[in-house]
């Protein structure tokens, strides 16, 4: 499977920005900085202007790869994977962020569909909040995600995405993944106000040689976006500097 983001780590800013003004400042403030290996395009900016133009815009100032996520895609019924991977595609972005929590036929169709079409999958099924899973209150079960990876892998998925805020869950799902996949590539997310850091996370991830960070707020929301991506990436720099 093509990889996407290149190299061994770096920072992926999340712009699930409002204001197309604000999108492009810090798209024109971060895409030369060292360590910034690509961009997640949110349903904010898809919202306003639609999937193929927001991605024209984002194409219009940077060359990195482009990850849309459709908050989350993938929990839904089976047949619409073909029709949304399709649309996907001929909008021009170059990988998918997809929750199917609707069941192994969800895994199959999304990730399958996405693989077929070209596009890259990066697979998870476990969001940030304390009342996610039944243990604290929420709806899901607690092993879901162990499920999603077993049967992404299952469809050759190489791409995954993982919470940062739980160092132990993080250290359990990146050793299965390395042990069950040649050369995986992680993405990290939920930085800042949803628990997670750099330092522990990445750490925490270290039997996955491929990691990268998603990140909003921190960056999005700082009066120097680009100062704030190398600040992060520097963490990550010393974190793997020390193992």
């Amino acid at each position: 499977m093509v990889k996407v983001l290149k190299g061994d780590m770096g920072i992926v800013p999340a712009l699930d920005i409002e204001s197309h003004d604000h999108l492009e400042r810090v798209v024109r403030e971060t895409a030369k900085r060292d360590g910034v290996a690509g961009y997640k395009l949110g349903l904010t900016s898809v919202l306003r202007f639609g999937l193929a133009e927001s991605v024209r815009r984002l194409r219009d100032l940077t060359d990195l790869p482009i990850i849309y996520d459709h908050q989350k895609a993938g929990p839904d019924m089976p047949d619409m994977a073909v029709k949304y991977t399709a649309m996907c595609k001929e909008a021009d972005v170059d990988g998918l962020i997809l929750f199917p929590v609707a069941g192994p036929t969800a895994v199959d169709s999304f990730a399958g569909e996405a693989i077929r079409a070209g596009l890259v999958p990066f697979v998870g099924g476990e969001i940030p909040v304390p009342d996610y899973g039944v243990s604290g209150g929420g709806y899901m079960l607690d092993d879901a995600l162990d499920r999603i990876l077993v049967r992404a892998v299952h469809n050759k998925v190489d791409h995954f995405v993982l919470p940062a805020h739980d160092r132990d869950k993080i250290v359990r799902w990146s050793k299965w993944i390395a042990a069950n996949v040649a050369s995986p590539l992680v993405v990290l997310t939920g930085f800042g106000a949803l628990g997670g850091s750099i330092e522990v996370s990445f750490a925490a991830a270290a039997a996955c040689q491929r990691r990268f960070a998603i990140v909003g707020r921190l960056i999005t929301g700082s009066p120097t976006p680009g100062d704030a991506a190398a600040r992060l990436y520097e963490q990550m720099r010393a974190v793997t500097a020390a193992a």
